[in-house]
């Protein structure tokens, strides 16, 4: 009698398909949402904190882009620690992190999501989240392909979005291209501790890219795709996050923005035009998009570690039929239902970023001691100075003790 083949992911991702994965999550998870609560501590000044931010992103970005060549699998973090440290404690402990990130994330933006829908449909925003985040969760569990097509669909109308808030805010006010010099922070102690510690809020915006390491057993030619699928996500949410930023604090009254949970839609409140019921359609799908790929990336972390034997092995199990994780995918739906009805977003959002950035400084670390105690990787590898993981390091740290800066 033959053993019976365990079912397998399939290896379906292309380098656009990748791309616009790493921009639905990052784009969708932040921009949409946060951009009112990062403006209530900075101020007109909330730009330069996405650009901190950004600047903080990168380095570890590129320690990505190295690592997940090195070890392109699901639960990319764990095994990444797992070969830098040669801990299974601790490897099963960043795996978890990685998780809830995931899983706190999700509950954030279905918050968002929403407060953009009860703006057309008058139903409690509670019952709106749940019925967001049970929609979202059939549509992961439908499969890899499937899903990630529909998040790339998403992606390219959210873009628009912002291209859309762009636009109409430039027409609302076009003054605010001569004011630009406005966006620089005198030097001021207490005008860069506004800024400073905003930029933790404004990291959960770039949340996002390291979730493409998370699909590597999913990615078409992983040593190729994902380095270029990791820098063209961050270059062009930067880009995007910095215009967009800019735009809403020079036409919409910071008394208005501040702690909004739809923000964007402001700039067509302040601008007349009846587009915003157009930008409010694009929004909800950004923010549900941001949702479906955090509950994707989730599950496939636990899956992961349930096939590096650090969880239970029923969470490694994959349908012969969608060939997705199922289980992993309802453990992760029920948490997120959770979260969703129990805290605030902005305190959510918070979480967020600091669990991603505790992760970012054990990936660091991890590549630092491969790169001192390995033998050089193979020529298929890309691989980074040892100074980036450094500065990496140090940046996540310094990010993170802003979360203990007075408000």
């Amino acid at each position: 009698m033959t053993a019976k083949v365990p079912v397998e992911l399939k290896r379906k991702l292309t380098l656009p398909l990748l791309t616009l994965y790493g921009l639905g999550v990052t784009i969708g998870a932040g921009i949409y949402v946060l951009v009112g609560t990062t403006a209530a501590r900075a101020g007109i000044y909330a730009p330069i904190s996405f650009l901190i931010a950004a600047g903080v992103v990168s380095f570890t970005g590129f320690a990505y882009a190295e690592l997940s060549t090195r070890h392109p699998v699901s639960a990319g973090e764990a095994a990444y620690v797992r070969a830098g440290f040669n801990s299974s404690t601790l490897t099963l402990v960043v795996g978890l992190l990685v998780a809830a990130s995931g899983i706190v994330s999700s509950a954030a933006v279905s918050i968002g999501a929403a407060a953009y829908i009860g703006e057309i449909v008058p139903v409690p925003p509670t019952v709106i989240a749940v019925a967001v985040i049970l929609i979202v969760g059939v549509m992961a569990a439908w499969g890899i392909l499937e899903s990630v097509m529909i998040a790339a669909i998403f992606t390219l109308i959210e873009m628009g979005g912002l291209i859309l808030v762009i636009y109409y805010g430039v027409s609302a006010d076009p003054e605010i291209l001569s004011r630009t010099a406005e966006l620089l922070p005198p030097f001021e102690i207490s005008t860069w501790g506004g800024i400073i510690s905003a930029s933790l809020l404004a990291f959960f915006a770039f949340v996002g890219f390291e979730d493409m390491a998370n699909v590597a057993e999913e990615v078409v030619e992983p040593h190729k795709t994902l380095p270029r699928g990791i820098f063209l996500t961050l270059l062009i949410a930067s880009i995007l996050y910095f215009l967009v930023v800019s735009v809403v604090v020079l036409v919409v009254p910071m008394a208005d923005l501040a702690g909004s949970a739809a923000p964007l839609a402001l700039v067509f409140e302040k601008s007349g035009d009846t587009t915003g019921g157009i930008f409010r359609t694009i929004a909800i799908v950004a923010t549900t998009n941001g949702v479906l790929i955090q509950i994707i990336m989730a599950s496939r972390v636990l899956y992961g570690l349930a096939m590096q034997k650090n969880l239970p092995s029923f969470l490694a199990s994959v349908s012969p039929v969608t060939r997705t994780p199922l289980v992993a995918t309802g453990v992760v739906v029920a948490l997120v239902l959770v979260f969703a009805t129990l805290l605030p977003i902005a305190r959510l959002a918070e979480a967020t970023s600091t669990i991603v950035l505790i992760v970012f400084c054990f990936v660091n670390l991890a590549l630092i001691r491969l790169k001192r105690t390995s033998p050089s990787p193979s020529t298929s590898v890309f691989v980074v100075p040892i100074w980036v993981p450094v500065l990496g390091l140090l940046f996540s740290i310094a990010l993170l003790l802003t979360g203990f800066l007075p408000v």
